[in-house]
């Protein structure tokens, strides 16, 4: 038996959406069994959620699901940036899928207690989606790192607008309004990659002292001495992007021979003191991780979709059987000259093999063996 994948996208008004949306996976599965179903619902949709779960839950009858609002969703090619209704539908023989919903409560003066986690042992991989109002999602995803590392996870910030207490969360027969949602799965093959929209520039340059996330020195020298020489060294188109501002790429995994631009954590350089010479990044550091500057522009933004989409599809001898992207609400038309752009590229990087996602305020996915909360960035999951 065959992974099979099907996927809907309606911009109708209210619960029609969703029904379109599950008919067209239905129509697409031909009567496979239904194991996990995934529902987006843009901004404008939200108010029709319930009985709109209803219309999936009625054509598709699956065994999990798993979803939320959002700004906008995507489908097989196409990108719907404020509303819409996306309906990815899977048949996955053999697996195991556990839904759950977390939810963060006090434990002390500064602890912070998560209930509702699964067992994880023999997962191979977990679909994420959190309100980031009520749940401390950075801290899990650390603690998940730490306690099962290699495992991928992929997901997204749900932002449908509202502020606090505005979340849709959708886990099997309930909506949740706090908290975060998603699937565990095992005996499933699933692909998950970053693409960070950012390519490096000038040289690798290793942290040779550093606390928390300040930047001492790098390769013995003061850190901001050392960013200085290489913005030096770079050719006149690289001093133009750069000056329009840096990013901080942290090699995660040191075990590697060669870094590659997807081996790199792409992180905010978010100050710089000149006197003690040392750079504030936006992420935890160590000394002997190797560091590379980065830059983020439309033009890094498509080249760097482009080759992780290659290296992800790379040694398959067929297309996956389906996909699941998660892209910024930043990307889209506001950082690319035409729409659908990431859509577009997934779907001819996997030959038209069908694909649903949402706009996020908030990208999940993995870098080396980690799973991170990126920003401006496409997560990806492949299913063999």
């Amino acid at each position: 038996m065959r992974t099979h994948v099907a996927t809907g996208l309606s911009t109708a008004d209210g619960p029609a959406a969703f029904a379109e949306a599950a008919d067209q996976a239905a129509s697409a599965l031909a009567g496979a069994e239904v194991d996990l179903t995934l529902v987006f619902a843009g901004a404008p949709h939200v108010g029709a959620v319930e009985p709109g779960l209803r219309a999936v839950r009625d054509r598709l009858a699956p065994r999990a699901l798993a979803g939320c609002g959002a700004q906008g969703v995507v489908g097989s090619g196409r990108e719907v940036e404020n509303g819409g209704v996306a309906v990815w539908a899977a048949s996955l023989p053999g697996a195991r899928l556990e839904t759950f919903h977390l939810e963060a409560m006090r434990a002390g003066d500064a602890a912070v207690a998560v209930t509702g986690m699964p067992e994880l042992d023999e997962v191979d991989a977990m679909i994420l989606l959190v309100d980031p109002y009520s749940f401390p999602i950075e801290p899990l995803l650390g603690q998940l790192a730490d306690d099962h590392a290699g495992l991928p996870v992929v997901g997204g910030i749900a932002g449908a607008g509202g502020g606090a207490g505005g979340a849709a969360l959708f886990h099997d027969d309930e909506v949740a309004r706090e908290g975060a949602v998603g699937v565990a799965l095992s005996g499933v093959d699933v692909r998950a990659g970053v693409s960070q929209g950012a390519r490096p520039l000038g040289p690798e340059m290793v942290i040779t002292r550093a606390e928390r996330n300040v930047i001492h020195e790098l390769a013995s020298k003061p850190a901001v001495e050392r960013i200085t020489e290489a913005i030096a060294g770079l050719d006149a188109e690289e001093r133009a992007l750069a000056a329009n501002g840096l990013l901080l790429g942290i090699v995660i995994d040191p075990n590697k021979p060669d870094y590659t631009r997807g081996d790199f954590l792409v992180r905010g350089l978010l100050g710089a003191d000149r006197e003690s010479g040392s750079l504030t990044v936006g992420e935890l550091v160590r000394v002997g991780q190797a560091v590379r500057l980065h830059v983020r522009d439309r033009v890094s933004a498509d080249e760097d979709l482009r080759e992780i989409l290659a290296a992800q599809v790379d040694g398959l001898d067929e297309p996956p059987a389906g996909a699941l992207i998660f892209t910024c609400n930043g990307r889209g038309t506001h950082m690319f000259n035409e729409p659908d752009h990431d859509a577009a590229a997934l779907d001819g990087a996997i030959r038209g093999a069908p694909a649903a996602g949402f706009f996020c305020a908030g990208e999940i996915g993995p870098v080396g063996d980690r799973s991170f909360v990126h920003g401006f960035t496409a997560t990806l999951a492949l299913f063999r």
